[in-house]
């Protein structure tokens, strides 16, 4: 499997994308599961399916370009072909002395966000967790540990890792509208809708008074590279006279904090995926009951 995605690799962006247009169709063609979530999310959302229906051939366009993400030498840049916007937004973050937490959604090319940041950024942390299929698991673990950027498990030892990071000044990076297991998150407002949300970025900026900034990473047509921008910070982390930096984390913030935060956080995602209804996933099942699972 990893002498296809070399294969792959090499491929021109813009045709890799071509094909992955194809392929976004196909799958929408023969799954009428995939176009009723993806739909109803649309709906829930307020937005017209037109606005939203470019995503079902950005959806292809992510496979397809997984192998030129992946398999990059670790020496290469990626910024070659990235416009970015908003680094005054970082510099001004990590100016405060107490970390980054870049955070963002399923959407556009999430997979080259972490390398951008890590090479203008670097060292960061970044969490995930691991494929469920062994090959693939080994496969996401080669391709996503790169100079200046770590990926670690979403388990206990991974979330102090992120803790020391963020204590050095350093960043790290989540997807946080994906769906945790049951006890790590809470029901917070997505859209107008209760979906189960991940604490762990509301946990760890409350904890350790580490800037929250919305990072998006937007796919430009015709394989013509991509546009990272880092949005303003969450602001309001003081929720109930709390401050962020001076909740620790032996006692943690309280309930009503994490809640305010998590809340905070979605409307941050809401407002990247409004900018850009054409590149979500919508096809994800966002407002599903969270699996019993444990770190």
């Amino acid at each position: 499997m990893i002498c296809l995605f070399r294969f792959f690799s090499r491929w021109p962006l813009r045709v890799l994308h071509a094909l992955g247009a194809g392929l976004g169709w196909l799958v929408w063609a023969v799954s009428p599961r995939y176009r009723r979530q993806f739909r109803a999310n649309v709906a829930q959302a307020g937005i017209a399916f037109e606005a939203a229906r470019p995503a079902i051939a950005e959806a292809g366009r992510f496979v397809a370009e997984l192998p030129k993400l992946w398999m990059r030498p670790p020496a290469a840049s990626c910024l070659d072909n990235v416009r970015i916007e908003g680094q005054a937004q970082a510099s001004d973050a990590f100016a405060r002395g107490k970390g980054v937490i870049f955070f963002g959604p399923h959407c556009g090319s999430f997979e080259l966000g972490p390398q951008v940041l890590a090479e203008l950024y670097g060292p960061i942390a970044a969490i995930y967790r691991p494929a469920r299929k062994p090959w693939l698991a080994r496969l996401e673990q080669v391709a996503r540990s790169r100079p200046n950027l770590s990926v670690v498990p979403a388990s206990l030892s991974g979330i102090r890792l992120m803790h020391k990071t963020l204590k050095a000044n350093q960043a790290v990076a989540l997807l946080t509208d994906q769906v945790p297991p049951e006890g790590l998150g809470v029901w917070a407002p997505f859209f107008g809708k209760p979906a189960y949300t991940m604490t762990l970025a509301a946990r760890l900026a409350l904890q350790s008074g580490a800037v929250l900034l919305p990072v998006s990473c937007e796919r430009l047509p015709r394989g013509q590279g991509y546009f990272l921008k880092i949005w303003p910070p969450v602001a309001g982390l003081q929720a109930n006279g709390i401050a962020a930096a001076d909740a620790g984390p032996r006692t943690g913030p309280m309930q009503s904090d994490i809640l305010g935060t998590v809340t905070r956080i979605n409307q941050a995602i809401e407002a990247i995926v409004l900018s850009q209804p054409g590149q979500y996933l919508w096809g994800y099942a966002r407002y599903k009951t969270p699996r019993k699972d444990a770190f």
